[in-house]
């Protein structure tokens, strides 16, 4: 399974069709669950938020800045070796104000997708469209460069 857990709601139409039409393309090939926790301007309640829901026996991968890029072809392959081991992938998202060393340290690597900064809803956008472009580079079928 395919975990995502992201700090907030969305609240932008545009936003909530993309993450919806994504999620579904995932679906087909892979169980997926986008867990939203309560966002806090003190991190140490997002904290707690993220802590409720993180599973330490799940594999999971932190996004932020510092973290590893990969190419897609790349991640693709990475995502495809990690399910060889493990049965649940979790993503997490921060916040605004990121995620904290607490979070980090519990993950089992980071990654990043940019040196940039994105706005929550539109980064879940994308990295949904990364799942979904990995599955299908996986399958070896055919999806637009």
């Amino acid at each position: 399974m395919i975990k995502i857990i992201c700090v907030g709601k969305i609240k932008e139409k545009y936003l909530t069709e993309l993450i919806n039409d994504y999620y579904e393309r995932i679906s087909k090939y892979h169980k997926i669950d986008i867990i939203e926790v309560k966002d806090d301007d003190n991190l140490n309640n997002e904290t707690n938020n993220i802590l409720k829901v993180l599973n330490e026996k799940d594999y999971n991968i932190a996004l932020c800045i510092d973290g590893i890029n990969y190419d897609s072809i790349s991640l693709a392959k990475h995502i495809n070796n990690l399910f060889n081991y493990h049965s649940n992938l979790v993503f997490i998202i921060g916040g605004s104000n990121g995620l904290s060393e607490k979070i980090i340290n519990l993950c089992n690597e980071k990654i990043s997708f940019s040196n940039l900064t994105f706005p929550h809803g539109l980064f879940r956008g994308i990295l949904l469209e990364q799942i979904y472009r990995s599955f299908k580079i996986n399958n070896n079928e055919c999806y637009h460069k």
